[in-house]
């Protein structure tokens, strides 16, 4: 796989940009503590409240000591918001990824190895599950959940267990394939059981499809939190998160636009990244794409 992902700069382009947003956000204390500033602390006298807070300056009030300037109205700083702000984003779209997996590939690998009583059980659940209105489902669940509940944690639970169907549907059409090839008959004949070889024969088989499908459930679930945030029932102040931002941002479009620009900007590169990366991957993980990457390339042009 990373063989065919070297012959495809865009892919190479994408891992470095998450590498190096993922590493700003396990920074972002460190960085915090360099810049001399905290994502909480008002700074008054850096807003010109007769202008309704309007930060001092141009370009958002950037200075030496706020380096992409300041909050309007809170005069809080931007860089170190934004750096907080994507550790929550990346954590809750990775954390949702590894809850929707986990139970997709529980569900799907039972439906796929159950009679077919049980297929069709757990296959209607995963079509209830299809079928529901995620957005609107989501918003009524976060929204009647007490305030005091870790809002990070109850938007992975609240993703993952609403968007494990996709992942289920995948898994349990593979199984099918796969229990029919001759290795995993010739486990089934050795005595393993079910599970056993569920576990040594077909979860090596499916990861592929499985990693494939994670890489592009990531961006998905950072546009959820950031439309969940946005909509007031993600994150809650005064924790930052680029939804949130970008929901107080509205009313600053105009006076302050970088205090709109910036926010927007990262979450369009991190969506776009994990797209184009989940793409590359799904190509260097069929081998029917080789030809596409341009595997064997030289050797064909040179005969």
């Amino acid at each position: 796989m990373w063989r065919r992902l070297r012959t495809r700069p865009a892919a190479l382009a994408s891992a470095a940009v998450l590498l190096l947003l993922v590493l700003l956000a396990l920074a972002a204390p460190l960085l915090a503590a360099l810049a001399g500033q905290d994502p909480h602390t008002y700074h008054d006298d850096l807003v010109d409240s007769a202008r309704g807070g309007v930060p001092y300056g141009s370009f958002g009030g950037a200075s030496a000591d706020h380096w992409l300037g300041v909050e309007p109205g809170t005069g809080r700083d931007l860089f170190v918001r934004l750096l907080y702000g994507a550790r929550i984003s990346l954590l809750v779209a990775l954390g949702a990824t590894v809850v929707q997996v986990l139970v997709g590939v529980l569900v799907g690998l039972a439906a796929g190895l159950g009679n077919r009583w049980v297929d069709a059980t757990l296959g209607r659940i995963t079509d209830a599950f299809l079928a529901l209105p995620f957005l609107v489902l989501a918003i009524a669940l976060t929204a009647v959940v007490p305030r005091d509940f870790p809002r990070p944690l109850l938007l992975i639970l609240v993703i993952g267990l609403l968007g494990w169907a996709g992942t289920s549907r995948i898994v349990r059409a593979q199984t099918l394939t796969l229990k029919s090839l001759d290795f995993v008959a010739a486990s089934r004949l050795a005595g393993s059981g079910r599970w056993r070889t569920a576990r040594r024969e077909l979860l090596p088989s499916l990861a592929a499809p499985v990693i494939t499908y994670a890489a592009i459930l990531v961006p998905t679930n950072i546009v959820t939190e950031a439309s969940l945030s946005f909509l007031g029932v993600g994150v809650t102040p005064p924790t930052p998160s680029w939804g949130q931002m970008l929901s107080t941002a509205q009313t600053w479009f105009r006076a302050d636009p970088a205090y709109v620009l910036l926010p927007a900007g990262l979450l369009f590169t991190t969506v776009l990244a994990f797209t184009v990366l989940g793409d590359a991957v799904r190509t260097a993980l069929d081998p029917r794409e080789a030809g596409r990457l341009g595997v064997g390339t030289r050797k064909e042009t040179s005969r």
